[in-house]
């Protein structure tokens, strides 16, 4: 999991790093959030589900809610950060893209 989050980071960073060099700070800032905007969720998620493993308190129920509430804040976050940056959408979205497609590729590498 853990392994997963780090990943993420390197990736949002790399990211950010382009859209910076394509489109300026206003596109690195942009990738960044973008970025952000799923890894701040995931990891408070990971972190929740590591304290349910720790204290053998883990279900299908509390992951399934566990992910919802993720989800949800995702969606708050996408809606509130523009109205407090100015952002270049396709930054934004290539930062928000990225960092979903490393749960794939993670997936696919530990089989």
């Amino acid at each position: 999991m853990f392994k997963t989050l780090l990943l993420q980071a390197v990736v949002i960073l790399a990211v950010a790093a382009t859209a910076g060099l394509l489109a300026g700070s206003s596109g690195a800032l942009s990738a960044l959030v973008g970025g952000a905007a799923y890894f701040l969720p995931n990891l408070l998620f990971v972190l929740r589900l590591r304290l349910a493993i720790m204290t053998q308190q883990a279900g299908a129920a509390g992951f399934l809610m566990g992910e919802a509430v993720k989800l949800f804040a995702v969606i708050a976050l996408l809606m509130f950060l523009p109205r407090m940056i100015e952002v270049i959408w396709p930054a934004l979205i290539a930062g928000l893209f990225a960092v979903l497609f490393v749960n794939l590729f993670a997936l696919l590498l530990k089989t």
